[in-house]
């Protein structure tokens, strides 16, 4: 059973529950009748990501890949792509991580197109995911990104290491957390 995520009003600031389940039809046709043109309206760096390829022929076909989606009200507000079994840190040589793929939250949500965003928390809420199916790999919470342009902010804010920009990967930043240190 996937858990329930904290997810914030953009409005007001409250709380409310959305649910993480596995990538399914109904997110991938969202993204494409709901996301995908207001993507390319604001000139975004997902905007020709294929969310139907993703699903078709890397989740369902891969065993080591695995796909979710946030919604909340019945409707997608983030989708995932994480790759459990090929990647190693880059902080720890010899271990391996859970790699993000790709992590994309709604339009409605992102501050750049609409402020306030309908709802903030969506990224965070998929990087503590993140970090929860690296432990239960034994990974230790260990988890790695490329960053698009643009969000590195992001990801440092949520206490990911900036491990510099990757030449084989276009240039983008890549991002890892280290070994999980359960507070106190």
């Amino acid at each position: 059973m996937l858990p329930l995520v904290k997810l914030i009003c953009g409005q007001d600031n409250t709380i409310v529950e959305g649910d993480l389940v596995e990538l399914a039809q109904k997110h991938i046709d969202d993204y494409a009748n709901k996301w995908k043109e207001q993507l390319k309206l604001h000139g975004q760096s997902d905007k020709f990501w294929d969310w139907e390829f993703k699903l078709e022929f890397v989740i369902n076909r891969q065993a080591n890949r695995e796909g979710f989606a946030i919604e909340y009200e019945d409707e997608t507000q983030g989708l995932m792509l994480i790759e459990t079994k090929m990647h190693g840190s880059r902080l720890v040589e010899g271990k391996r991580l859970v790699y993000i793929d790709g992590i994309a939250t709604a339009p409605w949500n992102r501050t750049y197109i609409q402020s306030p965003p309908k709802l903030k928390g969506v990224g965070t809420a998929f990087l503590a995911f993140a970090r929860i199916r690296s432990m239960e790999l034994g990974y230790e919470g260990r988890v790695g990104l490329h960053s698009l342009p643009g969000v590195e902010e992001f990801y440092d804010s949520q206490g990911m290491i900036d491990v510099g920009e990757d030449e084989d990967y276009d240039d983008l930043v890549y991002f890892e957390y280290g070994v999980f240190r359960s507070p106190g």
